[in-house]
């Protein structure tokens, strides 16, 4: 599921690009939010999900640092170069560990730092073609999306896990915040780009509202329960490598064989890293020595809960 996120996650920067060229940023987010608040309100109204107290304080909450992230990225990546921006946002990968390890007072074992640290090598070979510079506004965006992002997917895991949240009516409160928020920031943008979107217009912000939005947050608030903050994020990790994918399918990109080595590390990488944190997390669930061999259910981090879907 995780790795369904970062494949939308990293086409979109294709759709989002050829939007923000014409209409700009603010306009661009404020329709997407506004696409994925309409879908999920009919998701709601049709399941009957849970909109209560608990759902519109998290909702709010986590609303607003989802919002931040995609300003964030957005606004930087118009300012910076892609080799920049994707080193960047990958430094969630280790930002994740490190933080959730401070909030739950508990580090993953050396092992699941290497493979994050091969996954950054990999997204280095993979966007670095153009090489590093001296860092811009654009980049300090990015990086400070990067922390958010990891602050939010650390939150994510958090709560969900300690609350019977219905995630349909959780992820329509941040939806609906982000189209308000977005929407106030830039009426008449807004209004313009409703009035004047050609059809493949529309056609792209349904594919950030439908895919990358209501799929999207929906599918990693339910995955992120079954996992681990760290795990989750080593997972959407990959985003850049389907960046790139993306380009040279549709964006007639070429990938050099420096980059496929990338591509590949940062595979390589992950795996490796799921290994590592799955039986960290079974050994710390079953007292005693560590059993061997580890069940196949858990080699793959699944586990009960008794949390709502």
């Amino acid at each position: 599921m995780l790795l369904g996120v970062a494949v939308v996650w990293g086409s979109s920067y294709l759709a989002a690009k050829v939007l923000v060229d014409v209409a700009g940023v603010l306009p661009v987010l404020a329709l997407r939010y506004a696409g994925a608040a309409l879908a999920l309100a009919v998701v709601v109204g049709l399941a009957r999900a849970r909109v209560g107290r608990e759902e519109l304080r998290w909702g709010v909450l986590l609303g607003l640092s989802q919002a931040a992230i995609l300003a964030l990225e957005t606004f930087g990546v118009a300012g910076t170069s892609a080799t920049n921006a994707g080193l960047l946002i990958s430094l969630t990968i280790l930002l994740t560990p490190g933080l959730e390890g401070v909030v739950q007072r508990s580090w993953l074992p050396p092992a699941f730092f290497a493979a994050a640290l091969v996954a950054v090598a990999g997204v280095v070979l993979l966007v670095g073609g153009g090489g590093l510079r001296a860092p811009s506004g654009g980049d300090l965006l990015v990086l400070a999306a990067a922390v958010v992002r990891a602050a939010h997917v650390t939150a994510i895991g958090r709560v969900t896990r300690t609350r019977a949240l219905d995630l349909r009516g959780l992820t329509f409160v941040q939806t609906a915040l982000g189209a308000v928020l977005f929407t106030a920031l830039d009426p008449l943008g807004v209004a313009r780009l409703a009035a004047g979107a050609t059809p493949a217009q529309w056609a792209g912000i349904a594919y950030l509202a439908l895919g990358c939005s209501v799929f999207a947050f929906l599918a990693q608030s339910w995955a992120v329960r079954r996992t681990s903050a760290s795990r989750a994020s080593l997972l959407l990790g990959t985003e850049p490598l389907f960046a790139v994918l993306t380009g040279v399918v549709l964006g007639g990109e070429v990938l050099g064989p420096v980059g496929a080595v990338g591509a590949v590390l940062i595979l390589a990488a992950t795996a490796w890293g799921q290994r590592v944190e799955a039986r960290a997390r079974l050994s710390a669930a079953v007292p005693g020595p560590r059993p061997a061999p580890v069940p196949a259910d858990a080699a793959d981090g699944s586990r009960p809960t008794s949390g709502r879907a």
